[in-house]
């Protein structure tokens, strides 16, 4: 046995402030047994757990395809006064990688009891490893279909949410979840491939669920189908998107930097390509990139954009979506640092200062427009509460993050 990392990350559901003082349980499900393995981990002023080593099997079994599961799963309890205690069923933990388990919390509306009923979490076994309906065959460039009504696209925009169907098509009575889009490309990542592969490979799989996604929406394909969601939690229509399951830190800052990248083929240079996939072990496709596959290729050092070739085609052609909806100021293309000045500098201190409301651990500063020493500062908090490189400097990832949390932030005291 090897070891993984598993972090806790705790917040209000309603005003996602993060709450400190939470006492965290975390059990072992590898046994008939139910064993405690930490009990009344303290959050701290970020809401967050010390990071616990856990046992997980050897990194050799997510490296190809094994009879031995690769990763081990664990329960973990939230407790707190005031609020409904959360537990989570099936949490995964794969050798040398970095868990990261966020929960949220509601508070007890009725004070007359001291408790209410526990909300439980499970979250199924990963695709590469439990057995899920193959995807369905689709044309991957579609018809643009005339407007339904809703707001019909010129060039392929990152939306704000994506409202995922909990279900297949034709079950009318799976729930419908709004989902901020970049937490749904990283839940979808962290269910559908091994965080340990090469970082290349990672890359690689990121975009091609960037891509697909995108296509969904750009063409409104549910819509068009009279349905009132985006896209669906069904392997055989779309990919496996996973109801509170834990994320990876890779996978997730991967998904922070390319989260508006797609690729298109020649014809239709517009459309992001839907980009299809299968494991190519269970499940063969000779015309779509495999998952194990790509694995492999990241193995001889190929870089991302030659594995999607390698299994796309040659001519695909690389793209960033240059609107990002619910984004106030679109990033500025360089890094703020020491010494830069002007309005994005505004923009991100007056964005740091809001949200330090919520986050209280973030120092303020004045908005005076100029980078200094106590601007960097609040940066670098930042960037450790939300898991991205400690840099004080603000780059392509810092920026979308903070705008991120801003709108969050925002919204929620608009609707209190």
């Amino acid at each position: 046995m090897e070891t993984g990392r598993l972090l806790v990350q705790v917040i209000d559901s309603k005003t996602k402030t993060p709450i400190s003082g939470c006492r965290v349980n975390i059990y072992s499900t590898e046994t008939d047994t139910q064993k405690t393995l930490a009990e009344n981990l303290p959050t701290n002023e970020f809401g967050q757990t010390p990071i616990i080593d856990l046992p997980a099997p050897d990194l050799e079994y997510s490296q190809k395809p094994s009879d031995t599961r690769p990763y081990s799963t664990y329960v973990v309890e939230v407790i707190k006064d005031g609020y409904v205690d959360v537990v989570v069923d099936g949490i995964q933990i794969l050798a040398t990688e970095l868990a990261i388990q966020g929960i949220e919390l509601d508070k007890i509306e009725n004070t007359r009891f001291m408790r209410q009923e526990t909300e439980i979490v499970v979250i199924s076994e990963h695709t590469l490893w439990g057995v899920f309906p193959p995807k369905i065959p689709e044309t991957p460039n579609k018809i643009i279909p005339p407007p339904t009504g809703f707001v019909v696209l010129d060039f392929p925009q990152v939306p704000e949410y994506i409202i995922v169907h909990d279900g297949s098509p034709d079950d009318d009575s799976a729930p419908n979840y709004w989902v901020r889009y970049k937490d749904y490309i990283k839940n979808v990542a962290s269910s559908e491939i091994y965080s340990t592969w090469p970082v290349s490979t990672i890359y690689a799989n990121v975009c091609a669920i960037v891509s697909f996604t995108l296509n969904r929406v750009f063409t409104e394909w549910y819509r068009g189908k009279g349905k009132n969601y985006t896209i669906t939690s069904s392997t055989a229509f779309d990919h496996k998107w996973v109801y509170g399951r834990n994320i990876f830190e890779n996978i997730s800052l991967v998904v922070d930097d390319i989260f508006n990248l797609y690729f298109s083929r020649p014809g239709d240079r517009r459309q992001p390509l839907l980009s299809q996939y299968c494991d190519g072990v269970r499940i063969e496709c000779p015309t779509w990139m495999t998952q194990w596959g790509s694995k492999y290729q990241g193995d001889l050092g190929k870089s991302y954009d030659e594995i999607l070739r390698f299994f796309y085609g040659p001519n695909i052609a690389f793209k960033r979506a240059q609107v990002v909806t619910g984004v106030p100021t679109s990033y500025p293309g360089y890094t703020l640092g020491i010494g830069s000045s002007g309005n994005e500098v505004r923009t991100i201190q007056m964005q740091l200062n809001r949200i330090a409301q919520n986050y209280p651990a973030i120092p303020k500063m004045k908005v005076d427009g100029v980078y200094g020493d106590s601007t960097a500062e609040a940066v670098r908090v930042f960037q450790e509460i939300f898991r991205l490189p400690v840099t004080g400097t603000v780059d392509f990832r810092t920026w979308f993050k903070i705008s991120d949390i801003y709108v969050a932030v925002t919204k929620i005291a608009e609707l209190n």
